[in-house]
């Protein structure tokens, strides 16, 4: 296979489509914890949320699904959905309100272009909540590479952004 195909510039992933196995219970997460708007049902058991009216960037149904347990964590599969918001402010704003409803958070970590929040959907899921930095803020490698780090997110320097 030739690789000197390169995917227009425009080009980004449009939706995320979810095998979830109780419909109500992940609209809760998505809809009422997350804040996506939901567009459209398709029946009882599929439903379509987005953020700022677009169609849909949630597909959530139980087609093949319905009562299912979680997928294995330890084989191939989906490792996580990512949501970018588009300033830091609403990444605290989101953070604030996991915090509120007491919902477990897996961890934080600042990856030098972009700061992250990870959690689980109720079926297991790997969900992040991130917003990047701006690109005059990255950093690069010897060889042009974009640098990317691991580091702890400091949660309460985050938090300082509501106020």
């Amino acid at each position: 296979m030739e690789t000197n195909y390169t995917a227009p510039s425009q080009t980004h992933i449009g939706h995320v489509h979810l095998k979830v196995s109780d419909l109500d219970r992940a609209l809760e997460f998505y809809r009422n914890l997350l804040g996506f708007e939901l567009t459209t049902m398709y029946g009882e058991n599929a439903a379509f949320l987005s953020a700022g009216g677009y169609h849909h960037h949630i597909g959530l149904n139980t087609w093949h699904s319905k009562g299912g347990s979680p997928a294995p964590r330890n084989s191939a599969g989906l490792y996580h959905t990512a949501f970018l918001y588009p300033a830091r402010k609403d990444l605290a704003e989101i953070l604030q309100r996991l915090i509120d409803e007491d919902y477990p958070i897996d961890g934080a970590s600042d990856h030098g272009v972009s700061e992250a929040i990870y959690l689980r959907d109720p079926d297991g899921n790997g969900v992040e909540l991130y917003r990047d930095r701006p690109r005059d803020e990255w950093e690069y490698t010897e060889d042009g590479s974009v640098k990317m780090v691991t580091q702890p997110l400091d949660l309460q320097d985050l938090l300082k952004e509501l106020s």
